[in-house]
This record gives structure tokens, sequence and C-alpha cells, in this order.
């Protein structure tokens, strides 16, 4: 590792802001780490914005011979995203698109998410090709570097089949934008050096017929070892060759600054089914009948895997437990319409049964029943990453055979994981393609660990590359993991080529220096990741960071996955009996650091947890943390009131009544000012208080049923935050939420019955949050108690009009019959009114507890009856405000909502949600009113006729 230039670093601050200079501990060794078992800790990380900068920035490392690397999402599995060097980041400004010619075409920036790209596509029945299974948190900069592939991309839909134009960056800076032939034509005239370097090498490989053959045969499979020499045999024009070979260059040979798609059709018509073979030789005769039927993916399971996920929905315990050999394809079969689906299902029903599976699930269009089928194979990783010994490793391997000698390479496989100890292995993988994964865990704590597995990978190197004459990397690409085998696989002739090229693209050999081509034998054993235990909580987070997306603190300081990798630095420091002098300041710098950025700006809202492989809540680790740091005095605080919680309400309805009266009298801009003043002036120990603070609610009194008027009763439960927070000042309906729910169900038949002693009642989310469990468990067993009473005994049902409080009780497992309101509403009510929706756009937020609790799609269809036109801003899974996250640490809730404005039309002017103190901060980022959803369903409804 050189070290970079104290002059280098003096012209990167005169180009950049201070802000995207990332040079402290913490947050370097927040990047130190990808999803791969490898760690370096860049020198520098940079948080570009555009393409200029990305220039400067490149032109600079090439003038000083500083090493550069690019990342997008980490999520890349062999290494190739982490520097000890420069690490150049995305800022959020690198997430545009455009589709083109009705989604014919997509041009995407490198920090648009792939699933977000296929979002934008939806209603073209169209997406990308490309397919990886990570593509919920990928971005299409990695997914074009890697040339990922998928499950049904195949090799004809990959990257390199299916991009159309590039925008690239290379090594000394210079710019070219394929599709635009004015950018072209300057390229040529000022790298006519380079350009005519590349056409002499792709002249010279077609000329070697035998070395051109062995690329056409290479690239009949998945293969991402090494650079794209099929750039060099499929292309004339050296601006092809040139884009054609960033794709999978691993950011080696350049930047791409977009990328331009031809989009494939998106079927809607789909059959999947399970089937269980005695062997993989059976299952691997079936797959090369298959791949030339009408077919667009075919999973194999080995039985080992299958055992993974035993007891999972949907995959019956006939199909676990049978002899090892046994093997399972997931096949799944797409048309245009149902009737040629049918007509596929009919054949291939037919072809499979002629090799009689011992069991099976028939293919059939049962979009539930399928969607489990899927969830069974995507469940297999994360089944070994759930079991692991803690400190070890997840590894998966990502190889590819000819069809024909699939069924022996899986038997090979086998063999070489029994010889080398990895009895927990699995082996998965898109048959189609000759692809398989397997998994294992591995330590390396000790030189014999290391070691094994170092003899463990020679040996699979062999056997892929030399003996069956296969891929070592298919899809996952070579990063630093795979190059020390690329001339085993390629040959000598072939590796001289990649050099080659190397040379003439990066010749300082600036870009990712050591990923793809590296002179270093054992280049893949060094740097190795060690994951020592840091809570039993957090300990089975394997750092591929599927949580980052969702995660509403992931562009202001830390994600989970950096939480929890930061936190095992922070345990392995104390841990150690010495620590040098430098481990010593480190340890400071972190555990100081951390309080502000793995613990404070924490939303804990657990959104983490719905995105992990393994079902980490990275919140749950922080709301421990914060119960550990509690002083006496701040548990003598929340005591008393735990204990006085109807005078806490009654504080805080003066508190909104003043704040009423004030904004009144200063108008909005003053009210702001003054806010932010108080804010900053007390430590930011005051709540930010702004225009959009609601004004204190109606009270609401206990409501008996009396039986009378024929109306169902329901017990009703108004949150601290509804009961205490009304209408914004200026909102045309300054009813309570209450007085409209009254409203509103008295229309489909019910009568609201409210508790007794309602003020001194909670849920104990707000304790709960702050890591008071002892607390929070006090109240939430005091509110049942009363709610038992009062629905008597449970035979009435009980509603909560916020989701965050129906979550909290939901925890502890309550027997009592207890909704969230929309959830009720969805159910019971919307059958009982007759509803004209408003037509006009409406905005709608889905509050993170409502994802967790599975009632996305019930707010939207409430919404969609409400309204004809509902938007639902896109990357916005938790606003940040996080019960009163929002108030004391209000940059989490701009941050988390930054892009909200943007996403909403000029027409749309109200917005609507299910938590109230969430739609406080969505007010204020939005400059739209937002309000319980609640209001507009009791504005567009009536009693529906008897």
């Amino acid at each position: 590792m050189a070290e970079v230039s104290r002059q280098f670093v003096s012209e990167i601050k005169r180009i950049l802001r201070n802000e995207q200079i990332i040079d402290d501990i913490t947050r370097r060794r927040a990047f130190a780490t990808d999803a791969s078992f490898y760690q370096l800790i860049p020198q520098l990380v940079l948080k570009l914005d555009f393409i200029a900068q990305v220039r400067d920035v490149v032109r600079l490392c090439h003038e000083y011979d500083v090493a550069v690397t690019f990342r997008a999402a980490g999520t890349s599995l062999s290494g190739q995203a982490i520097s000890d060097s420069v690490l150049i980041i995305l800022s959020d400004k690198w997430r545009d698109y455009e589709v083109i010619d009705d989604g014919e075409f997509i041009r995407l920036q490198p920090g648009v998410i792939g699933a977000h790209a296929n979002h934008y596509l939806k209603d073209y029945q169209r997406k990308i090709g490309p397919d990886p299974a990570s593509i919920n948190t990928c971005k299409i900069g990695g997914i074009v570097a890697n040339n990922a592939s998928g499950m049904c991309c195949g090799v004809s839909q990959n990257t390199y089949y299916t991009v159309s134009a590039m925008t690239m960056v290379l090594a000394d800076g210079s710019i070219v934008d394929t599709g635009n032939p004015e950018s072209v034509r300057d390229f040529k005239s000022k790298n006519a050096g380079l350009l005519n370097e590349l056409w002499a090498l792709s002249d010279d490989v077609k000329s070697d017929s035998e070395l051109s053959e062995l690329i056409r045969h290479k690239y009949r499979l998945k293969n991402t070892t090494g650079y794209a020499l099929n750039a060099l045999i499929d292309f004339d024009d050296p601006i092809d060759i040139l884009m054609h070979l960033m794709v999978g260059s691993e950011g080696t040979l350049g930047f791409i600054a977009d990328v331009t798609y031809r989009t494939v059709v998106e079927h809607s018509n789909k059959a999947s089914g399970l089937f269980l073979f005695e062997s993989p030789e059976v299952a691997c005769q079936l797959v090369e009948k298959l791949s030339r039927e009408p077919v667009d993916a075919v999973e194999l399971l080995d039985q080992r895997a299958l055992n993974s996920v035993k007891g999972k929905p949907g995959l019956p315990d006939a199909f676990c437990d049978n002899p090892d050999a046994s093997t399972a394809l997931l096949i799944e079969t797409r048309a245009s319409c149902a009737t040629k689906l049918a007509a596929n299902v009919e054949s291939l029903s037919n072809l499979i049964a002629e090799f009689s599976p011992i069991q099976e699930i028939p293919l059939a269009n049962d979009h539930a029943r399928n969607e489990k089928l899927w969830a069974i194979r995507k469940a297999t990783f994360p089944a070994v990453g759930a079991v692991r010994k803690t400190g070890t490793s997840v590894i998966i391997e990502d190889v590819a055979f000819p069809i024909d000698k699939l069924g022996q390479g899986i038997k090979s496989l086998h063999q070489l994981l029994d010889k080398y100890g990895y009895s927990e292995a699995i082996i998965f993988g898109h048959a189609l393609a000759g692809n398989l994964h397997f998994v294992f865990t591995q330590s390396f704590e000790t030189d014999e660990e290391v070691q094994r597995y170092d003899e463990f990978m020679q040996a699979v190197a062999n056997l892929v590359a030399v003996d069956l004459k296969g891929s070592l990397k298919a899809e996952h690409g070579t990063g630093r993991n795979m190059a020390p085998f690329v001339e085993l696989e390629w040959g000598e002739k072939a590796f001289q080529v990649m050099q080659r090229l190397k040379r003439i693209i990066d010749p300082k050999n600036i870009l990712n220096p050591g990923v793809i081509l590296n002179e270093d034998p054992d280049a893949h054993i060094r740097d190795l990741k060690v994951l020592p235990a840091a809570n039993e909580i957090v300990d089975k987070c394997i750092e591929c960071g599927f949580c980052e997306p969702v995660c509403p603190s992931k562009d202001l300081t830390l994600t989970p996955r950096q939480r929890i990798s930061l936190w095992r630095r922070i345990q392995q420091l104390t841990a150690q009996q010495s620590l040098t002098e430098a481990e010593e300041t480190e340890l400071k710098t972190l555990k100081e650091a951390y309080q502000y950025q793995g613990v404070d700006t924490c939303a804990a809202t657990g959104m983490c947890a719905q995105k992990c492989p393994v079902g980490i809540n990275t919140g749950d680790l922080v709301r421990e943390i914060r119960a550990e740091n509690a002083s006496k005095s701040s548990k003598l605080l929340a005591k008393v009131a735990a204990d006085n919680f109807a005078q806490v309400t009654k504080v805080t309805g003066l508190g909104l009544s003043a704040s009423k009266v004030a904004s009144k009298f200063l108008g909005e801009e003053k009210t702001d000012k003054l806010g932010v003043k108080i804010h900053n002036t007390t430590g930011k120990t005051a709540p930010l208080w702004y225009k959009e603070w609601p004004t204190k609610a109606h009270k609401v009194k206990p409501v008996q049923s009396n039986g009378s008027d024929g109306l169902k009763p329901l017990v009703y439960f108004p949150s601290c935050s509804s009961r205490t927070m009304g209408p914004e000042s200026k909102s045309d309906d300054q009813r309570s939420q209450f007085e409209v729910a009254q409203s509103l169900l008295q229309k489909a038949g019910y009568q609201l019955i409210v508790p007794e002693n309602l003020d001194n009642l909670c849920c104990g989310m707000p304790f709960s949050s702050k890591g008071l469990a002892d607390f929070a468990n006090d109240k939430s067993e005091e509110l049942q108690s009363a709610l038992k009473v009062i629905s008597q005994g449970g035979e009435i049902p009980i509603l909560f009009d916020t989701s965050p409080c129906r979550m909290q009780i939901e925890k502890s497992e309550t027997e009592l019959p207890v909704f969230e309101l929309f959830e009720f509403i969805d159910k019971f009510v919307l059958s009982e009114l007759s509803i004209t929706p408003v037509e006009e756009p409406i905005a709608l937020h889905i509050t993170c507890s409502s994802r967790k609790m599975g009632l996305a799609e019930t707010l939207r269809r409430v919404a969609k009856t409400c309204s004809t036109e509902v938007i639902e801003p896109h990357d916005i899974e938790c606003c940040g405000f996080a019960g009163d996250k929002g108030m004391f640490y209000p940059e989490l809730n701009e941050s988390a909502l930054k892009t909200l404005a943007k996403q909403l039309p000029d027409n749309c002017t109200q917005g609507f949600s299910n938590s109230r103190t969430c739609e406080i901060g969505l007010s204020h980022y939005s400059k739209i009113q937002y309000q319980s959803l609640l209001y507009l369903l009791d504005k567009v409804s009536e009693a529906r006729p008897q």
C-alpha cells in the first residue's frame, strides 16, 4: 500500500467540498468491507456528485500515481469494492433514469438500484436483462461492472448482450458517451493512439483461430473470470470494443457514468414447479433437454440445500432428509398469454415425467404457491449463514460447467467439500446456464484454517478450469478471490492478451489494482476479514449490505451493516488484553463517534430486519446500547413519566397550544427560524419546532357502549400522539383523529368504546425506542389489562389508530383481538360504505411499522379506494421521524425524506399516512399537508343505503 501524499490530498480538498471527503478512521472503517470475506481500510473516501468530479479526481489519481477504486452498493462477493488507497462512492445525485421508446430502452445512472430500474419499466411490461439475487440492493454501476446475471438472465440477457450505449471515464480522465456521435468524434480525435492499439489487439486475436475458438467456447457459458475477451472478436469498431470491455471489468478499466440497456419482455403469465430426482445425473440429463424447451428458469438444489430450509412454508417434508444424492429442480416457464402458458405446461410436464421424479409439486400458474417455491430457493444461502459458528465467514463460490458435464461437476464438488471438511456446505444454482453456487462456512482465525481454505480452492480451481473446462466465476466477478487463478483458467496466451489490454487502457495501473489481474499467487488469502463476536443480536451478520437501501440514516451517518462492522471492531479492541498506542487512539475515537453515528441517529425501526437474509434487527442492538448507556437520572425521569403519563401528555398538549399561539403571531418564516435557534442554543435538548407542528387535539373522553341504535361495539385506543396532536393549524378539517374515526365508523354501523383512565395509558413504544424495556413492558401490560376489561375479555375487537402502537402490542404476543385501524377498515368497513373517490392525485406514505406488519398492500387498497391516482414516492421506506427522533435529530428525518418533494407532481396537494408523528416530518419536507388517511376516507364516503 502506497501512502497517499499530502500534496494529492491538498489538491483533492481544492476541488471538493469538505463533506465529500471522508478521512476520519470511523467512517473509513465503515467502508472497509463489502459483502466478501476481505477487508481493506481506505486512506480516503470521496463521495462524488457528478461526472466532472469523477473526471477531476481520476485525473489527479493519474497524475500522482494514486490507486482508486469505485464502489456502488458494496454487495460484491469477491472483494472488488474495497481499497487501501482511495475509494470513490456515489452520492444520491447518481440516481437519474430515462425510459426511452416506450420502454424498449432505459438509460440509467450507476446509483440506481436494479429493482428500481425494473419498477420504472413495470408499466411497459419490460425489465432489464440482468436479475441478480441482490437486485433489491445492488446498483446499476455494480451490475454492469461485474456483468452480473441471475436466475432467469442466462447468458443472452446479461449486460454484455443488452448494453446499447455507455458513458465512461478512463484512467486519464477522458470521457466518452458512446450514444452521442459528437462525443465519440471528439474522443476518437483525442485518443486515437489508445483506439488504434485496441484495434490492433483485436486484429491479433481474430487472426489467431485457436485463441478465437477458446474465447467463443468460454462465453457459451456464464463467465466473468478475467476480462471480456469476446469484445475483441465480436466487434470491429474500437468504441464498441471499449464499451463491451468495460462490462465485467470491475472498475479496473474505467468508471461507468451511465448505461443504456435494451430491455427485455416481462411476461405476467408464469408457471412454476418443484421436482426431486434420485441423483444429480438424472436431474442434469433433464436440464439438457429443458435447455431446448420454452423454459425461463431452472434452479438446481442439492439435498443438503433442501434440508437447510426444512419447514419453510410451501416445502413438503417429503422433499427433505432423503439420500444425499437426491437433487431438485425448480422450473419456471413464462408466456405472453394464458393459452400459450398452458401449452408450455403440458409439454414440459410430459417431458419431466419421463425422468421419474421421486417427489413433485407440479407446474402451475398459482402466484401465491409459486412465490413460496421461489422463497424456498432464495432462503438457501441465508440458511447457512443463520447456523454458522460465530467468527466464521459465509463463503459463496460461483462456478459454471458445460451442461453436459454439470452432473459430473456436482458429484465432484460434493467429493471435494467432504474431503476438506465442509460438511455444512450446500449446492444450488442456475442449471440452464450450468452455473452452480456452493456455500460453506470458513474461519480465518488460524493459519491452519487459512491453509485448509487455500488447498480447497486450489483443488476447486483445477477441477473446474482444467478438468471440466468450466468457469471459475460465472457471475460474481473475478475480484481478489479468483485473480490468482485467471491464467490457470484461460491459459498463458489469453492471459497475456488481458495484461496487454489493461496496459493499453490503464497504463499506470491505478484503477482497482490487484482485482482481476494479480501477480501474487496468494492474493486470495490476504486481507481476510475477521468477524469477532460482538453481540448475539448481530453475530450472524454476514455484511452483505442487503439492509442498506431501507435505512433512513444511510446518507447521513451509518447503515446497519456499518453499525455492525464498527461495533465488531469496538468489541474486538475492547477485548484485547493489550493495545498499541494507535489502537488505543482508534478505540477512543470509535467509541466517541459511535454515540452519534451509530446510536443517536439510528431510527431503530427495524426495517433492516425485513431485508436481512438472517433477519437481524440492528435496532435491537442499538436499543440495548441505549439501555446500557442510560444514566440513573434518565431512568428516574422515565419512571416518573411512566407513573404520571397523564401529566406528561397534558404538558405536551400545553406545549402544542403555546406553539400554535406563537406561530400565529410570528408567521411561518419566523417560526421556523426561531425553532432552529432554540433547538441549537439548547444543545439540541429542546425539540425542533417548525410551522407544521400540530395543534393540540380535542380531548378524547372515555366512551362506554350503551347498546343503543343497533350499532356494533368497537374498542378504540387512540395513541398518545393522536390524542395530544391535532391537525396542522392551517388544515381545513380541525377535527381530532378520534372525531374523524367516530364519524367514519358510525357510517359503517359501529360505535366506538374508549377505556377509562385513557390519558395514563400507553403502549410502551416511547420507552422501548430508548432501550427502557422494563418501563415499556409495564406500560404495555397496564394497557392490555385495561383493554381486556373493556373488550369483555376479547369479545369486542380492539382498534389501534396508529401503526407503531399496534406493532408494539403485537410484540407482547397478546391474545386480545387487536387490529391496526386500516387493517380493520379494509376487512370489515369498506364494504359497508358508498365511496366516491376524489379525481386528483394524493401522496401515500406507508410507515415502517405497517410494512413490518404486512399491511403495505392494505394501505394501498384503502388509498386507491379514496383516489383515482395514488402516488407512492419511491425509495422512502422509513421517514426517519421514528417516534421523537425527528424532534431531537431532525437531520435524520431530513436525510430520509430528501427526495420526497421532487417526486410529487405540482398538482399533488395532499398526503396521507397512518402515524401522526410521521406526518409532521412528511408535511415539513414535502411542502404539502400530510394527515391520516382516515380524513380522506371519511370525506369521500357515505353510509351504504340499506
